[in-house]
């Protein structure tokens, strides 16, 4: 598959991905664990059919120690034991907030549960991450960018 375009080859795209880095970058500088953000890569590009982000996001949490059993199972986590409870809420509000069209949004017994284990700043970077990832999500889909040559890091 080759991308219907060379995102890396034009300056106003660049210039786009240049606010979306840094709003990512905020977002991994908060206090929303390392390992949450990942999983909810994980599962939002999973629902978006991103090949792009999934090779990427899976190969960063396994270089950053994450098992591969928490990776394989990131689609199937309401019956996986592996995630905590805090980590559940999380991956609840991201197919929530990922799922905008398929229902009334994101319930207030989601949002409830995401807020007994995350404080206002995490909840914060929480949501934007998701809109981040949808973001760059959709970026990808569009363009047809294609998956399995990323290497973990590549873009720190």
């Amino acid at each position: 598959m080759n991308a219907r375009i060379d995102f890396y080859g034009s300056d106003l795209a660049m210039k786009v991905a240049k606010y979306f880095n840094s709003a990512g970058k905020a977002i991994a500088d908060s206090s929303l664990p390392a390992a949450t953000q990942e999983l909810v890569r994980i599962r939002a590009s999973q629902i978006n059919g991103c090949g792009y982000c999934l090779d990427m996001h899976t190969k960063d949490a396994a270089a950053a120690g994450e098992t591969q059993q928490r990776i394989n199972l990131v689609g199937a986590w309401r019956e996986a034991t592996v995630y905590t409870d805090a980590e559940r809420a999380a991956l609840e509000l991201t197919e929530e907030g990922t799922r905008l069209a398929d229902g009334s949004g994101v319930s207030d017994e989601t949002w409830a549960n995401a807020a007994k284990h995350f404080d206002d700043e995490q909840l914060a970077a929480l949501v934007g991450l998701i809109a981040v990832i949808n973001t760059y999500n959709r970026l990808n889909v569009i363009t047809r960018q294609p998956a399995g040559d990323y290497r973990p890091g590549q873009f720190a």
